[in-house]
């Protein structure tokens, strides 16, 4: 096979294995109903007059399956930590014991599982269309080397190739999909 089509091959095969971890990281944002420290990522906590992460300012364990437990490494940050809680409109009420804050995490209900399932099949979607376009700009590029000197057949057997890659990855995006929905649909 020709080495630049080899080296487009590559490159493929890098961007939709990026592609997919994308969508991975995208499908564990969705929670299932499991306290994860992971829910708590993005809160940012007015620390001394600058944004910062939660995860910088304080530790974030589970104790359960439905409690979030943080504990700040300095006290007079609590009112702080609960105020960003609050504002992160994440669904959860920090209640404050004077050294730690919990959160209790709600069971879901079917409606709003339903509507958990529809968002993590959104999501698989969007990484099924980015290998896909990956694939087309892989095709094009390969044809462009027409012009390098690679022939017909090798063209050929270089999209053959591109499209095996595709169908792994789709394959791998379907099979997140479904374990998202599996995880969401338990009780």
């Amino acid at each position: 096979m020709n080495e630049l089509i080899s080296l487009e091959l590559d490159d493929c095969k890098e961007s939709m294995l990026k592609a997919i971890t994308h969508t991975e990281s995208e499908l564990t944002k969705i929670r299932a109903g499991k306290a994860t420290p992971s829910m708590l990522d993005g809160i940012s906590v007015d620390y001394y007059g600058s944004p910062t992460a939660l995860s910088q300012v304080a530790n974030i364990n589970t104790t359960d399956a439905r409690t979030l437990v943080i504990q700040p490494w300095e006290k007079t940050i609590m009112t702080a930590i609960e105020k960003a809680i609050i504002d992160s409109n994440i669904g959860l009420n920090p209640q404050n014991d004077g050294s730690v804050i919990r959160l209790v995490v709600p069971p879901l209900t079917e409606e709003r599982r339903r509507d958990l399932v529809k968002k993590a099949k959104e999501e698989a979607e969007k990484g099924r269309v980015a290998v896909r376009n990956i694939r087309k700009d892989a095709n094009e590029s390969i044809k462009k080397l027409k012009n390098d000197g690679a022939s017909e057949d090798e063209i050929k057997i270089g999209e053959g190739e591109v499209q095996k890659l595709t169908d792994i990855y789709i394959a791998k995006v379907d099979q997140l999909a479904e374990l998202k929905e599996k995880d969401i649909m338990t009780v």
